[in-house]
């Protein structure tokens, strides 16, 4: 940690290797969606829906994982350099259990496609993709792994280089798979799913053997010795990990089933949707990266004993967030149409999406006061009072308001994706409000 810093230039110097490095991740996304859009509607709804159930299993075990960036940047700023090689090696065995756990639920994916009654034809492709992206699981685990490690000691550029040369690979690869050359057969919109395995144990592989031979990791011991799994330290980790990771199953399942249930309105709508939801999840990566930049100092600081300065990068955080998520929530609403018909040459799929992407308009900004906020107060280390507060809004007013607005006839005729996409921003303004509320008041005390 350098005190001597500005909090701006600090919170500058984390964040910009870190917007690149979502934008990557993002990107691949978006290429997915381009290059199955370009096949057929019923693959692009098959990657979308396909997308979604695997996001809500890696992000659900992603964020057990996130534990290890607060411990790491507490102990880094209180300067314990050695004991962070320790709880790196603990997070591993951690990602090793996660991983033979997702990829059962990603195998055996049957109660959660109940919930989309999908037409015989994309069930069928979710499946195929289902089946590929299991692969990418244990190589995305590890990977965060080595997110956490590196970011909480305050260098992200790692990170950014290799989410960059996932990058590189994600076209070819669609291509090699979707296609079918070199022998491959053609996999149409699953072949996303086995290209992304492919690309996530490339990445991961390489990432850490690059830590190993890298000099300036070498103050850390990660590879000093062989640890076995410690229940004191696997405790710790999931003491934090677990409400994180409940946090990140009651945002990514909201999300999931919005989209399993918008899929009943049939694979044009559930298409639509789709684009929308890839224009939000892209934009998203500002206000995340942000966010982890924020998180990593406010960590940093308290390990330092400097709890005003933690209050401090909190707030810095959450103005510039929600003011570049205003100007680009304004780019959207301006462009919704464009927008929409560069994800495809259906003009009934373009137009219903160009009505959801002027609501993703104003969900970004309330996406964006939540994500810096979430994120400050892992800092803090406290996940169990957010949890609380994200299941009530987001299951509560989100999934719950948008059932009742989008498929039933309650209040008025039924708004279809639109109301679902309603009270998803609804219930992001509303964790938004309840986590900043939070934040307030424990840096208070802190600072005090």
């Amino acid at each position: 940690m350098k005190p001597s810093r500005s909090l701006p230039r600090e919170l500058l110097h984390l964040a910009w290797p870190v917007l690149i490095a979502q934008a990557a991740v993002m990107a691949n996304g978006v290429i997915d969606t381009l290059m199955a859009g370009r096949l057929s509607p019923v693959d692009l709804a098959a990657v979308g829906i396909g997308a979604s159930i695997y996001a809500t299993v890696f992000v659900t075990a992603m964020g057990v994982l996130l534990a290890l960036t607060p411990v790491v940047s507490h102990h880094y700023g209180a300067g314990r350099h050695t004991e962070i090689g320790a709880d790196v090696r603990q997070c591993a065995w951690l990602a090793l259990g996660l991983s033979l756990l997702a990829f059962a639920v990603l195998k055996n994916p049957d109660p959660l496609l109940s919930f989309s009654r999908l037409t015989p034809e994309v069930e069928l492709k979710v499946r195929a993709y289902l089946d590929g992206v299991a692969w990418a699981v244990p190589g995305v685990l590890f990977f965060r792994v080595f997110f956490g490690f590196t970011t909480g000691i305050g260098r992200p550029r790692p990170v950014m280089a290799f989410n960059l040369l996932g990058l590189l690979l994600k076209v070819p690869l669609n291509w090699v798979f979707m296609y079918g050359h070199f022998g491959l057969p053609a996999m149409g919109g699953a072949g996303c799913g086995w290209s992304t395995a492919v690309i996530m144990w490339t990445v991961a592989t390489l990432a850490w053997a690059w830590c190993r031979r890298d000099a300036e990791y070498a103050p850390y011991d990660v590879f000093a010795r062989f640890d076995p799994p410690r229940p004191a330290a696997l405790r710790e980790l999931l003491v934090l990990g677990l409400p994180m990771g409940a946090t990140f199953m009651v945002d990514v399942t909201a999300f999931t089933f919005m989209a399993l249930f918008i899929a009943r309105l049939g694979p044009e709508i559930s298409a639509a949707h789709q684009i929308a939801a890839n224009v939000a999840v892209f934009v998203f990566m500002v206000p995340i990266a942000l966010g982890n930049a924020t998180g990593v100092l406010v960590g940093q600081a308290l390990g330092a004993g400097e709890s005003r300065r933690a209050r401090h990068a909190g707030l810095l955080g959450l103005a510039v967030g929600c003011g570049v998520a205003a100007v680009v929530g304004g780019a959207i609403w301006l462009t919704a149409g464009p927008l929409a018909r560069t994800y495809t040459t259906d003009a009934q799929v373009a137009a219903a999406a160009a009505t959801l992407l002027a609501i993703v308009a104003v969900y970004h900004v309330a996406d964006a006061m939540q994500a810096v906020m979430a994120q400050v107060l892992r800092g803090y280390k406290r996940a169990m009072a957010p949890m609380v507060i994200y299941a009530i809004s987001l299951w509560g007013v989100g999934l719950g308001g948008g059932y009742v607005l989008g498929l039933t006839d309650i209040f008025g005729a039924a708004r279809g994706a639109a109301g679902f996409w309603i009270a998803g921003t609804a219930s992001l303004a509303l964790a938004g409000a309840g986590v900043l509320a939070y934040f307030l008041r424990i840096s208070r005390v802190r600072s005090g």
